[in-house]
């Protein structure tokens, strides 16, 4: 059996400017950091070659007997792309469960496509850096996929932690955010999450703000250049320990980002916003590209037992979290490797073991 879990992640500031729409031409910057609620997959071995997917979110199984006719599409189309993307042909059962529902901003899609690239790369006997695993899950979505999603959420999943990310042209730069131990246990302790109770599909928001950063539409790219200040300016405030600036960038960003396409908000998400503002939230913004899921928001402890109370009135759930600092792994590796018949496979996992001794050295910044 082998068990990876890869965590999801909230955004402070600058989501959007990941695309490579805007990015390829402006340069990006993104502050999030990933949180303690995982997607896993659990993999073992069969006998046969039949593939069979099993995803409890989707409560959908799919079994694949032929590689060579194996189709991309459906619910189930990222762990496909995967399979596809590593040439795939053992049989296997993959069970896919998540600790959040899928549709909700908190990068989930990402976390998949980490989650999966690792298991498979475990699989092979292989160790991929974090910016190695990023990179394979972002060429899965888009180039398999066609999936018009930017790069955070890989980034992000894979190397786990509180960073602002730099995105350029030709390179991506994740560093990580130093900040005091005082101040991350009140970042932590004051941003709350609270799930709408709706999920969406984000691919019309992002195809069209894909489209209006592309075209250089005037009002998208001010936005998004005024939400990459915002953005540089959360990584300084963060840095200060000043968290009351960092409650108002917050809700900046969330003015901007509202311009960036149609769907991002509703009528329902600012009525809900307001509400927690009026019972002293300094700021916040839907997670993600919008449309649902979870409104993330800053709000000082003192405030906290009234804006809950406010929002569950609404029909709103608070989800608690912590922030993770492992990002995606390998967290159950038997060494299930051998030679059967004629097909030879790698005893990977003993050899996967030796080499996570080496992890801190290897990890790059």
């Amino acid at each position: 059996m082998l068990i990876a879990r890869t965590p999801v992640r909230i955004s402070f500031g600058g989501g959007g400017t990941d695309l490579e729409s805007y990015y390829s031409k402006y340069g990006g910057l993104v502050v999030s950091a990933a949180i303690n609620k995982y997607f896993y997959t659990v993999i073992t071995l069969r006998d046969d070659n039949l593939i069979q997917i099993i995803s409890s979110d989707y409560q959908d199984i799919q079994s694949i007997e032929d590689y060579n006719h194996l189709t991309l599409g459906g619910a189930l189309s990222l762990p496909k792309a995967v399979l596809k993307h590593f040439k795939v042909k053992r049989g296997m059962n993959i069970f896919l469960a998540s600790e959040i529902p899928p549709g909700t901003g908190l990068g989930s899609s990402g976390a998949v496509a980490v989650n999966l690239v690792n298991s498979i790369a475990a699989l092979n006997g292989k160790i991929d850096s974090k910016r190695e695993l990023a990179e394979e899950a972002y060429r899965v979505e888009t180039e398999l996929l066609h999936l018009p999603v930017g790069k955070q959420d890989q980034y992000a999943a894979a190397y786990g932690g509180l960073n602002y990310i730099i995105f350029e042209k030709k390179k991506i730069i994740v560093l990580p955010l130093c900040v005091s131990e005082e101040t991350l246990a009140r970042l932590e302790k004051n941003i709350m999450l609270f799930f709408t109770g709706s999920t969406r599909n984000s691919i019309n928001i992002l195809q069209e703000q894909n489209k209006s950063s592309r075209d250089d539409k005037p009002p998208v790219i001010e936005a998004l250049d005024k939400m990459k200040i915002l953005a540089l300016q959360t990584r300084d405030v963060l840095k200060e320990g000043n968290l009351q600036g960092f409650g108002e960038i917050l809700h900046r960003s969330w003015e901007y980002k509202k311009r960036l396409a149609k769907g991002i908000t509703n009528a329902r998400i600012d009525h809900c916003y307001e509400l927690a503002l009026q019972e002293g939230a300094l700021g916040g913004k839907i997670a993600g590209a919008g449309g649902g899921g979870f409104l993330m928001l800053y709000c000082d402890a003192e405030y906290q037992s009234r804006v809950s109370k406010a929002l569950e009135a609404e029909g709103l759930k608070e989800m608690k979290f912590k922030f993770d600092f492992e990002g995606s792994q390998i967290i159950l590796n038997d060494p299930f490797f051998e030679k059967r018949g004629n097909g030879k496979f790698l005893n990977g996992i003993q050899e996967r073991e030796k080499q996570l001794m080496l992890l801190p050295e290897m990890m790059e910044v």
